[in-house]
């Protein structure tokens, strides 16, 4: 299968996509631990069913360590005893803020507050900024229907 339209190569998709790469460094250099940035990309990009994104974060975490017990369990990470309490106020914020429109009033103050607890102003801002870039890269993926599987790990720095 082939993308509808290439990202990289369309001239205004390129300047958008390298202004999103560019904020998408800010959010790896932050503070935000890296294991968190791996289970919220690759959280809300099974919610919003891009393969491409699964497929990248999925590989990405596992290069950076990342255990296939974890990675097996992030769909069902409220059950699961593998993942810290700042990761679940993390994954509760990211389901929050990827399904927006199926709750009312988007993200509650219980998640907000949650997270919170474990997370600085500054890891907090990346936490958000992270969540809200992932969801567009999804749907832009999505989209133009950008082929899966041929990823390798650190592919985008």
């Amino acid at each position: 299968m082939n993308a509808r339209l290439n990202l990289m190569e369309n001239p205004t998709a390129g300047k958008i996509m390298k202004h999103l790469f560019s904020a998408g460094k800010v959010i790896v250099g932050s503070s935000l631990p890296a294991a968190t940035q791996h289970l919220v990309t690759l959280r809300a990009s099974q919610i919003n069913g891009c393969a491409v994104c699964v497929d990248m974060h999925t590989k990405d975490a596992a290069h950076a360590g990342e255990t296939p017990a974890r990675l097996n369990l992030v769909a069902a990470w409220r059950e699961a005893p593998v993942f810290t309490d700042a990761e679940r106020a993390a994954l509760e914020l990211t389901e929050q803020g990827t399904r927006v429109a199926d709750g009312a009033g988007g993200v509650t103050d219980e998640a907000w507050a949650n997270a919170a607890e474990h997370y600085d102003e500054d890891q907090l801002a990346a936490l958000v900024s992270l969540i809200a870039f992932i969801n567009a890269a999804n749907r832009l993926n999505v989209i133009v229907r950008q082929p899966v599987g041929d990823y390798q790990p650190g592919r985008f720095g």
